[in-house]
């Protein structure tokens, strides 16, 4: 049951880019304003996802409170030189991108890369226990739909093809499935140390919110619009811990 709850997750996962395709049919002014409202949504969700349920979980195995947080910071350090050398995240708008093929391409490989990643850390949730395994899904997805819809309209502004575009980003999301696979198996190698990835996503969550996402609402048009994406990120923080009293 393990391997098909991680298939069907990762499967989601992988489905979500799809979503770029609404953004042909938003003009920019209420596209830029829905994106923001679901980056509040996602930091909150990534910040509760990290400290509500992943850190609990690993805090609560035989291995040593400084190994784990250890390994959170370097969940945290590796996707801080990852975006910097591979740009990896695409929250921003795209303006002065060049419109070439080589940048749109280098958007997908570093997707897939992460995709992948993400594959990996579902498989591990939910070889550790199916509530961490639904929690970690919800987090990932939450991020993945501004993502995806982010980078959809950056592969068109680098000049490809509206359907290609959405080909080829499914495609990069596929990726997914084949950590979650590759995951599965590897937990029958390793045991016990796949603990150490609920960390390390715990580090990868913590450094996507404080370092993408937060940065992108903290500075609304105006001091109504900054409160409204407070209360939207709270939002995100309170899922979260509503999902982890559920599940218990």
């Amino acid at each position: 049951m393990v391997f098909l709850y991680i298939l069907v997750a990762t499967f989601i996962i992988s489905a979500i880019s799809l979503i770029g395709a609404i953004t042909l049919f938003l003009n920019d002014r209420f596209l830029k304003k829905m994106l923001l409202v679901l980056v509040a949504l996602s930091a909150g969700a990534l910040i509760g996802g990290a400290f509500l349920h992943l850190l609990p979980e690993a805090l609560e195995s035989e291995v040593s409170s400084l190994k784990i947080f250890l390994v959170v910071i370097l969940g945290f350090v590796t996707f801080f030189i990852l975006e910097q050398f591979i740009h990896w995240h695409h929250h921003h708008d795209c303006e002065g991108c060049e419109k070439t093929a080589p940048f749109s391409y280098l958007i997908l490989v570093s997707d897939a890369l992460h995709n992948f990643i993400d594959g990996l850390v579902i498989a591990a949730s939910f070889v550790i226990s199916f509530p961490i395994g639904i929690t970690t899904t919800i987090a990932v997805a939450l991020h993945e739909i501004p993502q995806e819809m982010g980078d959809f309209g950056v592969l068109i502004y680098g000049g490809m093809k509206k359907k290609r575009a959405l080909f080829l980003n499914f495609l990069s999301a596929l990726v997914a499935i084949i950590g979650g696979v590759i995951g599965f198996f590897l937990s029958t190698k390793i045991g016990a140390s796949m603990i150490y990835l609920l960390p390390f996503a715990a580090g990868n969550f913590i450094y996507i919110a404080s370092s993408d996402l937060i940065p992108e609402i903290k500075h609304g048009d105006n001091k109504k619009q900054s409160f409204i994406y407070f209360l939207v990120f709270l939002t995100g923080v309170v899922l979260m811990l509503a999902l982890k009293l559920f599940l218990e």
